[in-house]
């Protein structure tokens, strides 16, 4: 009879570990200053979480390569990816799949910054002018602080920006590319739109040191991609849940944060055009 409930009790004590889930792990491309990152994102997995009824966990990454290894590695199943890091992402993981983008991200864009003493004014385009001046990109793996920019350059000059420019930098995320050039460390840069937007309102940039002087054409940008075992693991239909709690994100105060006025579907075909230019400049690997 004792030796019968004390195998009762540990199969009681036993039960809660055996069925206890794993927690959903995300992260996201650390494209901006690491402390709003955190904050964004640690309330993103709270929302999550709340919609998913499963632990949710956000893990930061140092770089945007990081955040790609992340994903392949399975030490995240969901990411925030720019359009170049998540394909990246997807090609090396089978069956993941892009989920939800913001409204804005179908149409995304690249602003050109310059330093006032280049004698640069708002809206000059790509000029002649900057040849010889020094320009940074952002990360090496972002869409629209180092792809689209490259690419819009190359067409514009005829050759690669080490070519055009006297010296070519990468900055490592848009907040700071935007510092370098407001204090003329670097005359001329390329960052994500938002970004330039939100310093500017938030009074970090002087704009009579800096203005944009030239506005890229759209292209489809961020995004949320998902790996593609995440329904064996966290049941059937998983992801097709997390990507109904994206669509529903509608917390203004939360949309702000990315900022994005909300999320739409997407699926890997949309990003075909950022798989192209990224093979074009061979930058794709």
């Amino acid at each position: 009879m004792l030796g019968r409930l004390t195998l009762a009790l540990s199969l009681a004590l036993a039960a809660p570990l055996a069925g206890a889930a794993e927690p959903f792990v995300f992260t996201a491309i650390p494209d901006e200053d690491e402390t709003r990152l955190q904050e964004r994102f640690e309330k993103v997995a709270d929302y999550l979480e709340d919609q998913l009824d499963v632990e949710v966990r956000f893990v930061p990454v140092k770089s945007y390569a990081a955040a790609v290894s992340a994903f392949r590695n399975d030490q995240v199943q969901l990411a925030w990816f720019g359009g170049l890091s998540g394909v990246q992402a997807r090609e090396r993981v089978p069956g993941s799949r892009a989920l939800a983008q913001g409204v804005e991200d179908a149409r995304f864009r690249t602003y050109f910054i310059a330093h006032e003493s280049t004698g640069l004014e708002e809206g000059a385009g790509l000029v002649d002018a900057m040849r010889g001046m020094t320009f940074t990109f952002g990360s090496k793996g972002s869409t629209s602080g180092r792809l689209m920019p490259e690419h819009f350059l190359r067409e514009a000059f005829g050759e690669a920006p080490e070519a055009t420019f006297s010296r070519v930098g990468f900055s490592g995320n848009h907040s700071r590319t935007a510092s370098l050039v407001a204090t003329g460390a670097y005359q001329l840069g390329a960052l994500n739109y938002t970004v330039w937007e939100n310093e500017v309102e938030a009074g970090h940039i002087d704009t009579d040191s800096v203005r944009v002087v030239w506005e890229t054409p759209t292209y489809p940008d961020y995004q949320w991609s998902i790996r593609g075992d995440v329904d064996e693991r966290f049941g059937e239909g998983f992801a097709d849940r997390v990507q109904q709690a994206l669509l529903d994100m509608d917390d203004p105060a939360l949309l702000e944060s990315f900022p994005r006025s909300g999320f739409i579907p997407v699926s890997n075909d949309d990003y075909e055009v950022i798989r192209e230019v990224g093979r074009q400049l061979d930058i794709l690997d």
